[in-house]
């Protein structure tokens, strides 16, 4: 597929409500920079990845945090609507933190009570980065969304669009954490 001039589309969060940032930070990831392989998506998806799910981090919510939804999102890819690698909800307000790997595999590292959405590949786990070769870099916003209520009242059959529903009138804050993949 060719690449074409483009407009980067915007950030998903530019079209909900404005609200706070807290801390989020990543020993396998550094804002603004190129994802490393062990992150990108394997070779179910016809890549060289290993399909981890990196850690992340996060610390300053508001304290009247009661839960955390973990997602990541890429807008630039060809769909119309962006597409969803990642959605964990339900966290419980203690958490702060998912290790490597917590959201791959068997997902035994994903917090007990939290709740894995379908992606947008349709499983729920976490799936790496894929963008189509030649159609140049796509960015990945890993968000982490601090939210008033313990539970959003789904379970993993909802949609990312459904889940991103339910949370929109909860969200008290949001940290993002923004990396690029492309295949030449």
């Amino acid at each position: 597929m060719p690449a074409r001039n483009r407009t980067a589309p915007p950030s998903p969060y530019d079209y909900l409500a404005e609200v706070p940032s807290f801390s989020i930070s990543s020993a396998d990831l550094t804002d603004g920079t190129a994802i490393d392989l062990r992150f990108v998506a394997d070779a179910n998806f016809g890549l060289n990845g290993q399909n981890i799910s990196p850690h992340l981090s996060w610390s300053g919510a508001p304290e009247e945090t009661r839960s955390y939804a973990v997602t990541c999102f890429d807008p630039d890819a060809p769909t119309g609507s962006g597409f969803w690698h990642w959605v964990l909800f339900d966290i419980p307000a203690s958490v702060h933190e998912l290790a490597t790997g917590a959201a791959s595999g068997d997902a035994s590292g994903v917090p007990t009570g939290s709740v894995h959405a379908r992606n947008d590949t349709g499983n729920r786990l976490y799936t790496g980065p894929f963008p189509p070769k030649g159609h140049g870099p796509h960015r990945y916003h890993f968000a982490v969304h601090a939210l008033d209520v313990e539970n959003i009242g789904l379970d993993g059959e909802a949609s990312p669009a459904v889940v991103g529903f339910y949370m929109s009138n909860h969200i008290l804050a949001r940290a993002v954490l923004t990396v690029t993949h492309e295949v030449q």
